[in-house]
């Protein structure tokens, strides 16, 4: 207690430390004109209550109730000024023993306070700049937008051939089974816009609607409904989509533009958003370790994977064939940005860079040999939010700057918008928090398993896992058709090995989903993927939907009358090899996928 207290808080500190000074700098930011700060070297007699070596030791919050805090204490009584920043002065009063730590861990700091500055230099830059995510919240919204439109229009021009009435699954085929599955309850276990109407004309409204508002969103629209209705309809591709829709980077969409409804609104949210991209490297790296696999733990899955994974780029090749000292190196790298990186994104500012730089370095590394549509682009587009205002904006020219400000305000939102926010905050942390002890501790609570499975429609929390067992072998499948069950033809597509003389292909973000699919299909046999069977009917039938899903039609006359599909193991060819041939694979038959089938055999 002091006899004359301030009419407003004061916080006392050393003005001769730059430790203390850097950070009285940053809380002044907080608080505003919430309290006054001023150096004791300038007080003079004014508390003669309070020794002068306590100003000395410990910075000292003097409230005009005469009360006075000091040290760690005296930081939160005074950030709990601010509106919802009482969170730590709750910790102190009602958590035993937070408050000892807190003011043991401050005393250790105070007195090292040349280490301090130069640690709080190099982690945080001196001066400490407000924590403000405005240029990244715009540059994030643009590239959403732009992933939107990719993902709308590359799904759009293959729809009708994959889930269109005379595509490989029909969509109102696949919402009959849900009806009757389902019942009333079908609405929220399948989300979709086509309960309304699960035509053709339907599917095209839905992913043209999708990619104009996506445009839009490119161009800067930035409305709060805008981002529902892609969120909505991108939801309702997915669902409909049935297995063609089923990957990774079409769940880590729906996240991120989940999230991006209440972007601009709360700090909360770009903290889940370094939550997602948190979660999304290190459970990529966690698999690979969890599974037991040989090829990882050996340091071996690279060389394998260039070859063997669903569609290689050109430089696949180049890579596969580098020197055997490289490849365990760069599993390493893999590792180090998947396990260890990841605790950086969590960390101060500084940090929080480097974790951008390298995420993205892997990211380049990976869109250079594998065509993995937009997941590395959307990746890439995360780590904007590892990059605060002080930041982004050396890059950017003023006007900008000055149009972002304008455009995207500093988390100012309705009331019943921010407690929104919480309540999303609340609900992706403790959901995807549970999954992930789940995940690494085997520990499963029933009423968090409940929880998670009513929220799992909507795809906005799940674990992930690219590659946790490597594929070591390619096996592919050769569909081909015959007019007189003599003379075989081969039915070539667009992207995946075929023809050994064709050497991969550039093609992502765009993604083929029939090769992709036609690639997991290889990996197990058609009566695991019932779809195939689908596909190979419509080739009978000649449909020109599916059809303009592939590369050619060997029988431009009409359908033929048989098909069979064999199954092939595919390899690089080395240098010597490709040489000689000029060919970019090479391939020994291993059996028989489909057997020989026509329309009546399939009928029957």
């Amino acid at each position: 207690m002091v006899e004359h207290p301030p009419d407003r808080p004061l916080l006392v500190f050393d003005g001769d430390c730059p430790f203390c000074r850097t950070w009285v700098d940053r809380w002044r930011q907080i608080t505003g004109d919430r309290a006054d700060y001023i150096a004791y070297q300038e007080l003079g007699e004014r508390f003669p209550d309070i020794p002068r070596e306590s100003f000395a030791a410990a910075v000292q919050l003097i409230l005009p109730g005469a009360r006075v805090f000091s040290g760690a204490h005296a930081v939160f009584q005074l950030l709990a000024l601010v509106p919802g920043k009482n969170a730590l002065v709750w910790l102190c009063d009602q958590v035993p023993g937070f408050r000892p730590i807190t003011e043991t861990v401050y005393t250790l700091i105070a007195r090292h306070r040349p280490l301090g500055y130069r640690i709080t230099k190099c982690f945080w830059g001196v001066p400490i700049e407000p924590e403000r995510s405005r240029y990244a919240t715009w540059l994030f919204l643009r590239l959403l937008g732009l992933i939107y439109l990719i993902a709308f229009s590359s799904f759009g021009v293959q729809a009708a051939g994959l889930i269109g009435s005379r595509g490989i699954s029909p969509l109102t085929d696949y919402l009959d089974t849900g009806r009757q599955y389902f019942g009333i309850a079908r609405f929220w276990n399948m989300p979709t816009l086509f309960w309304l109407q699960g035509s053709d004309v339907m599917i095209r409204t839905v992913w043209i609607a999708g990619a104009t508002l996506s445009a839009l969103m490119v161009a800067g629209v930035n409305l709060r409904s805008v981002r529902i209705a892609v969120f909505v309809l991108y939801l309702s591709l997915v669902v409909a989509g049935q297995e063609f829709m089923g990957y990774q980077w079409d769940a880590l969409l729906l996240k991120a533009g989940f999230l991006a409804i209440f972007l601009g609104s709360s700090t909360l949210i770009v903290k889940l958003f370094r939550w997602l991209l948190f979660r999304l490297m290190l459970l990529s790296g966690a698999v690979k370790l969890l599974s037991h696999d040989l090829a990882w733990r050996s340091f071996t899955a690279l060389p394998v994977h260039y070859e063997t994974q669903p569609l290689p780029t050109p430089l696949a090749w180049y890579f596969h064939q580098l020197p055997a000292w490289f490849q365990p190196f760069s599993v390493g790298f893999v590792f180090f940005v998947e396990l260890i990186v990841p605790f950086l994104i969590l960390a101060p500012r500084r940090l929080r860079i480097w974790a951008a730089a390298l995420i993205t370095l892997l990211q380049i590394l990976i869109a250079l040999t594998g065509n993995y549509a937009f997941f590395n682009l959307l990746t890439v587009a995360l780590c904007l939010f590892l990059l605060d205002d002080a930041f982004v904006r050396r890059f950017l020219p003023n006007a900008i700057t000055r149009r972002i400000s304008r455009a995207i305000p500093d988390g100012s939102a309705r009331i019943w918008v921010r407690r929104s926010c919480v309540v999303v905050y609340a609900l992706i942390l403790f959901v995807s928090g549970f999954e992930m002890m789940g995940m690494f501790s085997g520990v499963h609570w029933k009423p968090a398993e409940k929880l998670v499975a009513a929220i799992a429609p909507l795809e906005i929390v799940n674990t992930y896992g690219l590659f946790a067992v490597m594929t070591t072998t390619r096996p592919e499948i050769i569909i081909e058709g015959s007019s007189d069950g003599d003379t075989w033809l081969p039915y070539e597509f667009k992207y995946k090995p075929g023809e050994l003389h064709r050497r991969p292909p550039w093609v992502a973000p765009h993604q083929p989903r029939l090769d992709w699919q036609m690639w997991f299909a290889a990996l197990s046999n058609y009566r695991s993927n019932p779809w195939i069977l689908q596909f190979m009917g419509r080739l009978l039938e000649g449909s020109p939907e599916v059809l303009g899903l592939l590369r050619s039609n060997p029988f431009p006359e009409g359908p033929p009358r048989y098909l069979r599909a064999t199954l092939y193991q595919y390899h690089f060819t080395d240098p010597d090899q490709k040489g000689d041939t000029g060919d970019s694979w090479r391939r020994e038959p291993r059996g028989e996928y489909v057997p020989v089938i026509s329309l009546r055999s399939q009928s029957e």
